[in-house]
Order: C-alpha cells, then structure tokens, then sequence
C-alpha cells in the first residue's frame, strides 16, 4: 500500500568550503559545527549527497526511494513524463565569507556528453548582504576565446568581468556558460538544475590549511563559456499575497510570495511545487494537515496535493516546473 503523501521536510547536507562562514548557524539555524561551512543542501538527489526525509511518517526515507514508490505522487505526472524518476532540481542555501572561485557551468549537451550529467541553470535570491556585497556575473563587454585567455594567463581575468553590488532581495539568473563568481559577504538561496559540474577558472590564489591550491579546469571550460555580454539580474514585482513570477525558464519557475495573511493555492497534479522561507514564519495547511516553517526551512509540496492553504507573514519563494 502506497503511504499517505504530505509537505516533505530533509536533514539538510552541510557542507564546508574554503569560502564559507557561520552565518547559515546564525541566520538560517542550520545545525553547523563547523566556521567554514559554505552550503546547506535543502533538497538534492546528486549521487553521495541523497536527501533525506525529516519529518512525518516517512523520516528516515531517502528522496529517492518515495520517488521510486510514488512518482506521479511526488513528481507529478507532465515531470514524471520529462524526467523519468530522476529529481531535476537541486535546492541550497549559501554563506560566502570569502570570493568563491570564479567559474562557470556547461550546459546541457555538454554535461551529457562529457559527465552524463544535467547542465546547470541556476539562479541566486541574495536573502542577506554586507555594505558592499557584490557578484561577478559575465563579461564587461561582448570578448572572446582569445581575449578571455590572454586575461587569465596575464592574472588579469577579474578586470574584463562585470561585477555588480547586491543586496537583499535582488535576483540573479545564470544561464549555463555564464562565468560568475558569488561574492564575499552574502547569504543566497539558490535553485538550480541537478548537477554539481562546477569549471573552476580562477580562484583567487587561494589555498587550503594543507597549503594546496584548488583544481583549475581552464581546458574544460573553454567551449562552455559565453562570451558574449549577458543581463542577468531580474526584476519582478511585490503583490502582496501573490505569486509573482521571478524566473520562468525550461527547467524552473520560480515565484515571490510577500504573505501577509494567507493564500490558497490550487494544483494540476503536473509537477511537485518547492517553498523555501526566506523571511518569517508560515504554515501550510490541508484537509486535517498542518505544519509551521520558518525563516531557513525547505519544504517539498508533493505533486498529488492540488489544494492547499499558505498562511503566516513571510517572504517564500515558491518553486516548480512548468
């Protein structure tokens, strides 16, 4: 007998970077232990780094294992069509103390071809800020194969990248083959195709506490750059106790949802919907079910849940594929 379905909650999967800080401890409660953790894996199905269920009757299960039990249910029927069993997303919070690489993603021929992988669309919501926070996202100017490698080799790659101040609330959306670089001083949540192909091509000189210098991947990244000029920050509107469309591309759609009293909300059945809280406290509520989330919280609304109630006052951004 298939289990009764409901709002899925996962132990987050932390992880330490050379990058990373403590503020996903002090701002998002995530139980880190360590001054270096730069990630917190709300919701992932990347080999080694599966999610697991946290809360109700099936804690303990891994994402993958409903989905193999209930794939319609959990998926929905048009994503279960497209994808197959496989989760298509991959949902993190971020904390940069420090620059993190400059790098780029490959896209979806590519990723396929070399590492039987999805490429990686992602794109970045700026939940938190320092004075000055910025991000490198793609050329200053339309450059070239040329142009790019005389840059790095001559260290200076930085100088033909664009780099804009961010701060809270400022979305940034990153096509595969853009170069970016998430700067020191911001906390993002960030959604993002299933893939950890990262091509790493500058890093700052950094090393790590064995004195080692991170892997480069220049050779790799070559063909995956776009190296004409791109706009990346969207901007979108604040109706409140709305869904305002964000980011609406192939792989995902995202919304932004000021609630200030409650929502009801209303499904197809065609494909699992994602609310990860970005400020405040909200609780979704269903035919005898009810559940509060919080500023940090990720929570998995099954695909076979077509009406349910949103109410609280938060800031959520509301995720799915169309």
């Amino acid at each position: 007998m298939k289990p009764k379905l409901y709002p899925l909650q996962f132990e987050p999967i932390l992880k330490d970077r050379i990058w990373g800080g403590e503020k996903l401890k002090t701002i998002l409660n995530k139980p880190i232990t360590s001054k270096i953790t730069g990630e917190s894996w709300e919701l992932s199905t990347v080999e080694g780094d599966i999610s697991v269920v946290a809360n109700g009757v099936l804690k303990g299960k891994s994402l993958m294992e409903i989905i193999e039990e209930t794939p319609n249910e959990i998926l929905g029927t048009q994503v279960h069509e497209r994808f197959g069993k496989q989760f298509p997303l991959l949902f993190k919070y971020l904390d940069a103390r420090e620059d993190l690489s400059i790098q780029v993603h490959p896209n979806d021929k590519l990723a396929k071809e070399r590492h039987n992988s999805f490429g990686k669309t992602e794109m970045w919501y700026v939940m938190q800020a320092d004075t000055d926070a910025r991000i490198i996202v793609g050329f200053k100017e339309d450059s070239s194969k040329e142009e790019y490698l005389k840059h790095l080799n001559d260290n200076t790659l930085v100088s033909i990248l664009d780099d804009v101040k961010a701060k809270a609330g400022d979305v940034f959306f990153l096509e595969t083959g853009t170069v970016h670089a998430i700067g020191a001083g911001l906390v993002v949540a960030e959604i993002q195709q299933t893939s950890d192909i990262t091509y790493r091509l500058y890093d700052f000189d950094r090393v790590d506490a064995q004195g080692n210098k991170r892997e480069l991947h220049v050779d790799l990244a070559l063909d995956a750059i776009n190296y004409n000029k791109v706009e990346t920050q969207k901007k979108y509107e604040n109706k409140v106790n709305a869904s305002n469309v964000v980011v609406d591309c192939p792989y995902f759609t995202t919304n932004f949802i000021p609630l200030e009293d409650k929502v009801e909300v209303t499904k197809s059945g065609e494909t699992f919907t994602v609310y990860m809280c970005i400020e405040g406290s909200f609780e979704i509520e269903y035919d005898g079910f009810k559940q509060a989330y919080k500023k940090g919280d990720t929570v998995l609304v099954p695909a076979e849940i077509n009406a349910f109630i949103l109410s609280g006052k938060a800031s959520i951004l509301e995720i799915y594929i169309s």
